[in-house]
């Protein structure tokens, strides 16, 4: 649990680093924030998932491994981005409909960019990683997938925050506000 915490507390730093925020002067909130999530959550779930996942696809054939990586990137990346990116929602204290209208439209490019990332890693997870080191080699991939996952989560978040004093400023200015000042 303590490895899953760190990882994604790294993970939100790097993506926020990636965001073109300067090494030193991040947002320790967001990235509190993300490293309670994966200390909490993510951990101990999968922990659980990988002991219920060998129970589900008890084989140990070739052809197991494929069915396994098949089941883990619909079923379980569906459950764990959503929990995700719903408790980081609610950690930054958003609307419940905020954070569906917000999970709506990023729920599709979250799973298929970690298609890009998770069958490849998987296929060692599920291949050559015995099921009681499978996290701790998750961990070590999920420092990649966490800045990806971060970056989708907190982006529009990020945006309604940031427009909000553009709001407030434009609203204060000497001209008056006419309907298509706020248009684009």
């Amino acid at each position: 649990m303590v490895i899953s915490g760190v990882v994604y507390s790294l993970g939100d730093w790097i993506a926020q680093c990636f965001e073109g925020k300067p090494l030193f002067e991040f947002d320790r909130t967001r990235m509190f924030r993300s490293g309670i999530v994966g200390f909490t959550l993510h951990g101990s779930l999968s922990h659980y998932y990988y002991q219920f996942c060998e129970e589900l696809f008890p084989f140990h054939d070739w052809w197991a491994v494929p069915v396994k990586v098949a089941f883990d990137q619909t079923a379980w990346s569906a459950v764990w981005n959503s929990i995700y990116f719903t408790v980081l929602g609610f950690l930054r204290l958003e609307s419940p409909l905020t954070i569906l209208d917000e999970l709506r439209a990023t729920f599709f490019p979250m799973l298929t960019a970690g298609w890009k990332l998770w069958p490849f890693a998987h296929v060692i997870t599920y291949g050559m990683i015995p099921v009681e080191q499978r996290l701790l080699w998750v961990d070590c991939v999920e420092l990649i997938w966490v800045t990806i996952l971060s970056t989708y989560s907190n982006e529009k978040s990020e945006a309604r925050i940031a427009d909000v004093p553009v709001e407030a400023s434009s609203s204060s200015s000497s001209a008056p506000a006419t309907p298509h000042d706020h248009e684009e």
